[in-house]
């Protein structure tokens, strides 16, 4: 065999391993529900939970949880996913920053006992732009 094919061969062998290894990192987004029954299966994959914070008539988020003075790593939270299933949600990091103005949150993470134990949190915050801003700021002609 010549080297080029040699080298050939172990960067495909290369392309395959890196490929097999994001596959087992890969997870899904799934309701509550479905990380209540792949828990109950003995599956503790990592999945993805889209969902609203519940807020009360002053557009404050109900059932916040952190005391950064007790226990910084400690931030807890419900969250109401796309079905409408309500679950306790606990975070061993601290809060994230803006996590208050958001409007969506997806979070990663598996179901352990009656609590959703997530790892990741992301936020999708509103706009800082207006659709009136927008407007308002197109170039004069």
């Amino acid at each position: 065999m010549k080297k080029s094919h040699i080298l050939a061969i172990a960067v495909i062998a290369v392309a395959i391993g890196i490929i097999m290894s994001t596959v087992g990192d890969a997870s899904v987004y799934v309701s509550f529900r479905e990380a209540r029954e792949r828990a109950a299966d003995g599956n503790l994959t990592k999945v993805h939970v889209v969902g609203r914070l519940p807020r009360d008539g002053q557009k404050n988020i109900m059932g916040l949880e952190y005391n950064p003075t007790l226990d910084p790593n400690y931030f807890a939270f419900t969250l109401v996913d796309t079905n409408r299933i309500a679950q306790r949600v606990i975070y061993f990091n601290p809060k994230p920053q803006d996590f208050d103005k958001s409007e969506q949150v997806v979070i990663t993470g598996a179901m352990r006992n009656e609590v959703f134990v997530a790892d990741k949190i992301l936020l999708k915050c509103p706009s800082k732009y207006v659709e009136k801003d927008i407007k308002g700021a197109t170039a004069a002609r």
